[in-house]
């Protein structure tokens, strides 16, 4: 005689609602019958409604997934009407196989979290989410501006202008002068060379050499389309950087204790053309973490201390427990499988987002450093398993290190101290003259110091 069994799930969320967002309406479930349904447009008073029918059904969590954008003005809706809002990965709501309708999706949405199934995905704050606007937007500029400056490129070089050859940076001091020059219509190679920045290793002769074109009309007047889109790129990005600056600013003045926080100047920490023209970020990122000097970590520049304050924030750290859930979030730590004692894989998971590729472009400059403790750890790495998988151990090691110093408030102390190279010189030369005091057994009167000088070797 066969037992009838039943398996129940206890309910963790009481009062749950599922949403179902789409492009043009949101299905929203509050129960599992066909009455629980209603559908709702995606206008400013469609989603008033929606909220509104929500809390005459007593529902005080809500469960959604984060399709696309839809999802933005949704969930700013509900947040404002006070409801607990769990934005879930949409790989964590799949049904099982069947028909698939926006009804039956919304359903069970409902009941994944109902039973407690879903697990919010991270969310900045508002400051943070606004930074990362600008941020994001300041990107994209400088993606349109490389595209310009490629495309400046392939002119020059169907004008066999070949100035790629005897200038480094097209878009550098010297090449973006000649670029111009040519524009306003001066074709003399010789005067052209004249633009020559005193850095340049070719002499004027070779550049001479390398601008005399065919000068045709078609090919000049493309050239200087893409310098007029080049500049309109860089007023764009300075614009951007601008509105980045306020916006730190005035998050530091919100507490006036942070204006007190000064750290040490780091001269050594060089700027490309990319990097945010923001005055005096050293200080501003030391105050805008709270004392935390994440600078003093080498390897990370202007650009990937930005990248941190955009995509996370001081206080997106806080959500994570441990380092470990941290580095799990970018996809940095590897995916363990396991299956009878043994691990069948631990590749890291695929996917990326933008704080993932700062920390891996951090990491692979550290990989270029001497004497570090971390180009240490990328070289070891290096040698066992190959760059790139040393460039991803390197940035799950920065992960780490980061959140232990913004978490912790630690100090930035590694087991070997960066010595940066007027720090080298002089340690090389201390070193080489007390080799020579021992060598010639030399007394400090033999020196000319007085004898209560102590020289200690």
């Amino acid at each position: 005689m066969e037992r009838k069994m039943k398996l129940g799930m206890d309910v963790v969320n009481f009062n749950a609602a599922g949403i179902d967002v789409g492009s043009r309406s949101h299905y929203v479930a509050v129960g599992q019958e066909l009455d629980d349904v209603k559908e709702f447009g995606v206008y400013a008073e469609d989603l008033t409604a929606l909220c509104q029918w929500l809390m005459e059904c007593d529902v005080t969590t809500v469960a959604m997934e984060s399709t696309g954008d839809y999802w933005q003005n949704l969930y700013t809706e509900l947040i404002g009407f006070g409801f607990q809002v769990v934005l879930a990965n949409g790989k964590f709501t799949k049904n099982a196989k069947g028909k698939k309708t926006d009804v039956k999706d919304c359903r069970w949405i409902q009941k994944l979290h109902t039973l407690g199934l879903l697990t919010g995905s991270f969310l900045p704050d508002l400051v943070t989410e606004q930074l990362r606007t600008y941020c994001r937007q300041r990107g994209n500029w400088i993606e349109l501006a490389s595209s310009a400056t490629h495309k400046m490129q392939k002119f020059l070089k169907l004008l066999n202008f070949r100035l790629d050859v005897v200038v480094k940076d097209v878009c550098g001091l010297t090449g973006m002068k000649i670029i111009e020059d040519i524009c306003k219509g001066n074709l003399d190679p010789d005067s052209l060379a004249e633009h020559r920045h005193y850095n340049c290793r070719k002499p004027k002769e070779g550049i001479a050499r390398a601008l005399q074109g065919n000068n045709r009309q078609d090919y000049l007047f493309g050239l200087q389309q893409e310098l007029d889109n080049h500049r309109f790129c860089q007023r764009k990005i300075k614009a951007c950087d601008q509105e980045i600056g306020r916006t730190i600013k005035r998050c530091i003045k919100e507490r006036p204790e942070r204006k007190k926080l000064k750290t040490i100047e780091k001269p050594h920490k060089r700027t490309n053309k990319n990097a945010p023209d923001i005055k005096d970020m050293n200080q501003l990122a030391f105050r805008y973490f709270d004392g935390v000097d994440l600078f003093a970590i080498e390897g990370l520049s202007h650009a990937s201390i930005l990248s941190i304050m955009s995509e996370i924030g001081p206080e997106g750290f806080k959500k994570f427990r441990t380092a470990k859930h941290f580095t799990s979030w970018p996809r940095l730590a590897p995916n363990n499988k396991i299956s009878g004692g043994k691990i069948l894989s631990n590749r890291v998971p695929k996917g990326s987002n933008r704080l993932k590729i700062a920390l891996r472009q951090a990491a692979n400059a550290i990989g270029n450093l001497k004497d570090t403790h971390l180009s240490d750890f990328f070289k070891r790495v290096a040698f066992r398993r190959g760059r790139h998988s040393a460039v991803s151990a390197t940035a799950r090691k920065l992960a780490v290190i980061i959140w232990n110093m913004v978490t912790k408030k630690l100090v930035y102390h590694p087991p070997r101290p960066y010595l940066f190279l007027d720090q080298k010189r002089k340690m090389g030369l201390a070193k080489r003259i007390k080799k020579q005091i021992d060598k010639f057994d030399l007394k400090p009167e033999d020196l000319g110091f007085d004898k209560t000088l102590n020289i200690s070797t």
